[in-house]
């Protein structure tokens, strides 16, 4: 029976939106609760079911996390995308068993926090050699031609979920503003199939390095390697690049790196360093960037439209919480839920408190000299400012209730 007719399963769905609940932000909550009790997706299912296929997908660009360059997504229209995020949570968890365990992204209980965890505890990784890598643009330059083969091998009991999603990638078509018109979309990065359809595409790339016993995790199109030689390690990277360059595939120059022995490394945007996780020295300065930018443009607002330096500051504040701490539409995760859960130092915290508060104490007062601390630290908590020192201790206390936070936090991991 092919996992398709589970999309018409009351109690099915029911399960699901158990699962999803303590994950959905309000408006999504009561989307998906009133998509259930309506039963919308019982005619899309159906639908599926008699060899139907789905509108083109509208495309779009956001912002990548912690960064100002743009990324093409992909989304179906609401309720037809719902009916997908099902069957991806079906897909995910019934076909897990072709991922090799040094593949760690959307997966059933697994997640970027036990992929670090398990190079942490890697005894004397931090006296081998690494390679860091990042795939170009990997979900929407995957080949349509050389990733069909591997999904039909991979169903070969569900002929008729191969066909439903080999017609969604095969279509040409995009809504692009209101206008249809064709384009190359690989896998369709934005999609909530494309998770699944991501790891597959390399699985084969995971089972080699499985089978020889190198310290090796990919999370999507982020790829680490360990070797305990020089020589080895560029054996492996050299393997690595042709295996890559036979699915199409290309690594981004700028984002392959390497270091040695007793070096900091660097994945996910983490970085291990003398036996502790914090986060990347990138991504630090890339937030410090954004703040530094929203804090000039501000006062360039403020004094446009003749406002109290307190209003620019109250802004400022507003902006930084809703990206520090707040899930929007566009983003599956805020920045303080993806380092949060991972982090073993609050060091890059405080380097990040310390700066959004002096890009405040300087709206607020104009100046940058210590007279911009008559703007009190509890000034900003009065415009609703929020530590994240503060946050992250208290996001301990609220994971781990049995713990002391004293406790939780003392883990160094092998050097």
């Amino acid at each position: 029976m092919t996992i398709l007719s589970q999309l018409t399963d009351a109690d099915l769905w029911k399960t699901y939106y158990e699962y999803k609940q303590d994950k959905l932000l309000k408006w999504e909550d009561e989307n998906l609760t009133s998509f259930l009790e309506k039963a919308e997706y019982i005619p899309i299912a159906e639908d599926i079911l008699a060899g139907g296929t789905f509108p083109p997908p509208r495309r779009s660009e956001i912002s990548k996390m912690s960064s100002t360059k743009k990324r093409v997504v992909y989304t179906y229209p609401k309720k037809e995308n719902l009916v997908l995020k099902l069957l991806t949570y079906l897909v995910i968890r019934e076909y897990d068993h072709l991922f090799a365990p040094n593949l760690y992204s959307f997966r059933a209980n697994r997640c970027a926090r036990d992929a670090m965890e398990s190079l942490a505890e890697v005894p004397g990784i931090g006296q081998m050699w690494s390679y860091k890598a990042d795939i170009s643009d990997y979900f929407n330059s995957i080949p349509i031609d050389r990733m069909l083969p591997i999904l039909e091998q991979a169903l070969p009991d569900d002929p008729e979920l191969f066909r439903f999603l080999a017609e969604l990638l095969t279509n040409p078509l995009v809504n692009d503003n209101g206008t249809l018109r064709e384009e190359r979309k690989g896998i369709m990065a934005g999609t909530p199939i494309s998770t699944f359809l991501a790891n597959l595409y390399l699985a084969d790339l995971d089972a080699h390095f499985h089978a020889t016993g190198r310290i090796y995790s990919r999370y999507s199109d982020d790829i680490i390697l360990f070797a305990p030689s020089q020589e080895d390690l560029e054996r492996d990277v050299e393997f690595i690049h042709r295996h890559l360059a036979e699915k199409g595939l290309t690594m981004n120059p700028a984002k392959e790196s390497r270091t040695t022995p007793g070096e900091e490394w660097v994945f996910l945007g983490f970085a291990w360093r003398n036996g502790k996780i914090d986060i990347a020295p990138a991504s630090v300065e890339k937030l410090k960037a954004k703040m530094r930018r929203k804090a000039r443009a501000l006062l360039r607002w403020k004094d446009r439209k003749g406002k109290e330096p307190v209003h620019a500051a109250r802004a400022f504040i507003k902006v930084f919480n809703r990206k520090l701490f707040e899930t929007s539409a566009e983003h599956d995760l805020t920045w303080a839920r993806w380092y949060f859960p991972t982090i073993t130092t609050d060091e890059s915290l405080r380097e990040i408190d310390h700066y959004a508060q002096s890009c405040i104490r300087f709206l607020a007062t104009g100046k940058h000299n210590k007279s911009a601390y008559n703007f009190r630290y509890e000034d900003m908590k009065d415009l609703g400012y929020v530590s994240l020192v503060n946050r992250y201790y208290k996001q301990q206390c609220w994971d781990n209730p049995e713990e002391t936070v004293a406790n939780s936090k003392k883990i160094v991991y092998n050097a």
